[in-house]
């Protein structure tokens, strides 16, 4: 079992910047593929961000390339999402997930979800 907790979110204007951060805790966190979902219109959820154990292979949803950044501290066991350029659209609750499958909308350990809303 894996346990995750995320933190960070808020309300921001649009353009700036939030940094989600989400903490792992239970068994070896640098073993799973991490990733970021938030829900979607028709979808549970979608895929935001990911990335492997190595920290070297990432993935992006389109609507998000180029604005936000998946990362991770494995000493730390800890993921971060640094999001910039926030648009309206982004509002949402994101969820941090560990087991995912590469890139899409599966996982097999979901957090509780920290709620971002961006104002126009």
């Amino acid at each position: 079992q894996v346990q995750l907790v995320e933190s960070g979110g808020g309300l921001v204007q649009a353009g700036g910047s939030l940094r989600l951060s989400c903490a792992a805790s239970g068994r070896t966190f640098n073993s799973y593929v991490m990733g970021w979902f938030r829900p979607a219109p028709g979808k549970e959820r979608e895929f935001v961000a990911g990335i492997r154990w190595s920290g070297v292979g990432t993935g992006y949803a389109d609507s998000v390339k180029g604005r936000f950044t998946i990362s991770r501290d494995n000493a730390k066991n800890t993921l971060y999402l640094q999001m910039n350029s926030l648009k309206p659209e982004d509002t949402a609750v994101y969820y941090c997930a560990a087991g995912v499958t590469p890139w899409v909308n599966r996982a097999d350990y979901w957090g509780q979800g920290t709620q971002v809303t961006v104002s126009s």
